[in-house]
């Protein structure tokens, strides 16, 4: 059987839930990615902290990681704007360091507060220090008719301590002065983030993988561009969300953890968990009532029959 991964050219793989939880690092991440001969580049919609940052934080893991294998939402956002924007450009940046950082390195002229003259365009991200005056600075800029770019729209944010406010909670604060959403946002479920990877992999998408725990933006976002996506289970969506899932968030494969692209015997798993998975779409699309039939489901045992094959 024909290792379902080894067609890909390159995998851009998240991070939270994914390589790591908090400090620590999920079990079989670092050896599986550790392995691979082909590039992995690591996407995340946390628009606070900078690429160096983070590789950092990887190396400490035990990865062999640059900041140039890191692509934030505020790098995503940059390169977005740039679209719309010539360098040089005025541009409000709101949220933590990764914003302004990003901004400078894509050429634009970064100013943290607006005064008499007008600005060019607002990119605003989630920071564990933004205030009431930075989202009033950056209202402004949006009433002032500046082009509006959203690093992400994730709406929460897990902490060790519980749920926190994320950045679309941020933005949707600025919405409600504003009255309207930002013109373009950059992180996933949108495509951006994605096609900012595939641009510097110099790859098509079709030949990718990306790879995420979470099914709303991971996944998503992978989908609407054309690229194929795994699923593992360390993170937020577990095997019963993943059944009950609409198509636009249905995932190319399924596997427990990032074993499967090291291991054989992960690798076949991932291949019957996947069919599996594949089986109940079908009986669920099929069903008169989804939603008793995904009641009805014995997702546990499903799982143990799958994880204890031969």
């Amino acid at each position: 059987m024909t290792a379902p991964f080894e067609a890909y050219a390159a995998l851009i793989c998240d991070l939270d839930g994914v390589v790591y939880r908090g400090q620590a690092a999920v079990p079989h991440a670092v050896e599986a990615l550790s392995t691979q001969r082909r590039p992995v580049l690591y996407a995340t919609n946390n628009a606070a902290r900078t690429p160096d940052v983070v590789a950092a934080h990887l190396r400490e893991l035990g990865l062999a990681v640059e900041a140039s294998d890191v692509v934030n939402s505020s790098q995503a956002a940059a390169w977005l704007l740039a679209r719309h924007q010539p360098p040089g450009a005025a541009v409000l940046a709101v949220g933590g360091p990764g914003v302004g950082v990003a901004l400078r390195e894509a050429g634009f002229q970064v100013v943290e507060r607006i005064g008499t003259e007008r600005v060019d365009a607002v990119v605003q991200g989630y920071g564990p220090t933004v205030t009431a005056s930075d989202l009033a600075e950056a209202a402004y800029g949006v009433q002032g008719g500046a082009l509006w770019v959203a690093t992400n729209l994730d709406s929460t944010l897990p902490t060790d301590r519980g749920v926190a406010p994320g950045g679309g909670s941020l933005v949707d604060a600025v919405v409600n002065a504003v009255g309207r959403r930002p013109d373009l946002v950059a992180g996933k479920p949108e495509t951006p983030i994605y096609e900012l990877c595939a641009d510097r992999l110099a790859l098509p998408p079709q030949q990718v993988l990306a790879i995420g725990d979470r099914l709303e933006t991971d996944i998503a976002g992978a989908n609407s561009l054309g690229m194929d996506s795994l699923v593992v289970l360390t993170g937020v969506d577990d095997l019963s969300a993943i059944i009950g899932a609409p198509a636009a968030l249905r995932p190319t494969h399924v596997a427990r953890d990032l074993s499967c692209l090291m291991l054989p015997e992960a690798a076949a798993e991932c291949v019957r968990l996947t069919d599996e998975v594949k089986r109940q779409w079908a009986a669920v699309d099929r069903a008169s009532d989804p939603e008793a039939h995904l009641r009805r489901l014995d997702v546990d045992g499903l799982l143990r029959t799958v994880t204890s094959a031969e």
